[in-house]
This record gives structure tokens, C-alpha cells and sequence, in this order.
């Protein structure tokens, strides 16, 4: 594709080098860059917008890069119609993070039509044919809510409580996130039968929209008596859920409702160590060094692992120092 655009921009060239050699130079060297068109779900929290910085950092020019951003704005069709854009400027690469699983089929197709290969990055595209994507890279949204739910399993025993009352704060409905964390609390939902999901509430991802409807859950008429636990699909749930939970009287974290969460951003591992979140597992948005080596690969005509998994970790209090959250870099 570079060597096609080449031909056109040499063209262009002998038409203007008497009037512009100078932008003519400029406009040559640009042909050497790898274009990789970005559809980014939007900033709706914390990581979101850590991964966006990911990205904008490797895909330099500096680097070698010529990147196109588009912010979905929490909209599937947004999304559909950038890829379709990207298409348009044949570029190199397009990276996707992908709003929501289905859907996806037609115009991977034409990408694939097109020869301009996709990553998808965090969420999961489900095709019928995965030789639509070259590359998935991000986290195992199940293992990290397996890793939440063994902590509540741990919590009731120490605790004596055996019985938990739980309020459930999910994700974007349909995201790889919402699904697999989803998929690990239904799961330990039918294995004890002495927990009970007092509710299911969408926040979306956002702290906004979880303080909104976790307020109004907390202030109608099926306010739980007892409530042990919330689990929220992520940081900025967890912050908005606290915020309600709060000024409706209740107390956060230790010795209180406890409070879990995903992502482990910077400021939630602040409030798990100073106690007001019990449990976070970690979900690492900086992708763009793995997604830069699975371009690398693809540029040598080789082919890059399929499914590929980011390392992460858990964290409660007695895991944190001050030092440890300093060092982090989102």
C-alpha cells in the first residue's frame, strides 16, 4: 500500500517540483511511514483514556508512524464508519477497540477486501471468520473476575458472614469486559446459594452514571437492609458507586461495604490502600508496545500469535505502598 502511494505522490512530484522542491522533499519522506488508522471507544474512564496515551506515544512519526485517531464517542456506528474512512485512505493498519463484540462482520470484510489488516486491542470482535483480525491484544476479562470472585469467596469466610448481599454494577452491555467479569459472578452466583444479587445495575464504565443509578437504587423503595458487597466492572463504577453509597450513610471498604473493582488505575489502588476499596484486579492499558510488535511481524510477512494475553495482578491493601503506586503509570 506505501509503495502504491509512493507511485502517486511520485507523480505528483515531477508536476510540482518547480514550484514547491522544498514540500515536495517533505511530502516524500512521508511516504516511508506506516499509516495505522485508531478507533478508540471514546474517555469514558480512567483507562480509557491511559490506553489512548499509550498509543499516541508509539505511533509517532519519530517511531516511524503516521496515525490517524478517531473517538468513537461511545457509539458502535462511529466506530464502523471511521474503519470505513480508514479503508478510503488505504491505510497500513487499522486498530480497533471495540465497543461491543457483535456486529463487526461486513466491514471487516471489506478491510480484509481492501488488504489492510485489523488489531483489535482490549475488547474482542466476535466474526464468524477470524481471519477477519490478524490479532487480538488485551486482558482475560474472566480470569480477572474469577480472581475477584475467589476474593469474596475468602471475604465471606473471614468474615463469618457465609451469606452475602450483593449489588452488581455492570459494564457496556455487550463489551468483552462486561461479558467475561459478568460471566464470573453468574458463575458464583448458582455455586452459593446463600449469596443474593440484590440488583443488576448498568453503569456503563462511567463514575457518572453509576453514582446516578446506584442513587436512585439506594434511595427507592428496594434499598437493601443488609449489603455486603458491591462488585463494579470498573474503577470509575467503583468511584461513583462509593460516592452514592456514601452519601446514603453507608461506609466503604474495611469494616464496611466492600467494595470491588477492576482496572487498578492509580487513584483506585489510593483508595484500596488507605481501605475504602477491598479488592482490584488489575486490567493494564498499555497496549501499544504489543501492538507495534504485532505490526513489526505483519510488516516481515510473518504471522503474530493470535490471542494475546497482557500480564497482570490483583491488589489488596496489605499488597500496596505508597512506593508501588508512585511507580505506576496510569
Amino acid at each position: 500500500m506505501r509503495r502504491s502511494i509512493a507511485i502517486l505522490l511520485s507523480v505528483a512530484m515531477l508536476l510540482l517540483t518547480a514550484c514547491a522542491p522544498k514540500s515536495a522533499a517533505q511530502t516524500d519522506a512521508e511516504t516511508d511511514l506506516i499509516v495505522v488508522g485508531i478507533s478508540q471507544v471514546g474517555a469514558e474512564s480512567d483507562w480509557r483514556v491511559a490506553n489512548t496515551e499509550s498509543m499516541r506515544a508509539v505511533f509517532t512519526e519519530e517511531n516511524g508512524y503516521r496515525l490517524l485517531f478517531d473517538d468513537a464517542r461511545q457509539k458502535q456506528e462511529n466506530q464502523i464508519t471511521a474503519i470505513r474512512k480508514f479503508i478510503q485512505q488505504r491505510v497500513d493498519y487499522i486498530i480497533l477497540m471495540p465497543i461491543c463484540e457483535s456486529g463487526w462482520d461486513s466491514v471487516f470484510e471489506e478491510a480484509k477486501d481492501a488488504d489492510i489488516p485489523v488489531i483489535l486491542i482490549d475488547r474482542m470482535a466476535d466474526v464468524a471468520d477470524s481471519s477477519l483480525y490478524a490479532v487480538h491484544i488485551g486482558s482475560d476479562f474472566r480470569a480477572e473476575g474469577d480472581s475477584a470472585v475467589r476474593w469474596l469467596e475468602r471475604y465471606a469466610l473471614s468474615t463469618g458472614k457465609g451469606a452475602l448481599n450483593i449489588i452488581h454494577v455492570q459494564g457496556t452491555q455487550g463489551s468483552t469486559a462486561q461479558l467475561g467479569r459478568t460471566a464470573a459472578l453468574d458463575a458464583a452466583m448458582e455455586k452459593h446459594e446463600n449469596w443474593q444479587r440484590l440488583v443488576q445495575l448498568d453503569g456503563d464504565f462511567t463514575q457518572a452514571k453509576t453514582y446516578e443509578v446506584m442513587t436512585q437504587y439506594l434511595n427507592g423503595s428496594d434499598a437493601p437492609q443488609q449489603l455486603d458487597a458491591v462488585y463494579c466492572e470498573n474503577d470509575n463504577e467503583a468511584f461513583g458507586a462509593m460516592q452514592a453509597l456514601e452519601e446514603a450513610g453507608y461506609k466503604c471498604g474495611k469494616n464496611g461495604v466492600a467494595i470491588i473493582s477492576f482496572d487498578a488505575t492509580r487513584r483506585a489502588l489510593e483508595c484500596c490502600l488507605d481501605g475504602t476499596i477491598n479488592f482490584v484486579a488489575e486490567c493494564n492499558p498499555l497496549l501499544a508496545t504489543l501492538a507495534e510488535k504485532a505490526i513489526q511481524t505483519l510488516e516481515k510477512k510473518e504471522t503474530p500469535i493470535k490471542q494475546q494475553y497482557i500480564d497482570e495482578k490483583c491488589f489488596e491493601q496489605d499488597d500496596l505502598t505508597r512506593e508501588i503506586i508512585e511507580a505506576r503509570a496510569y
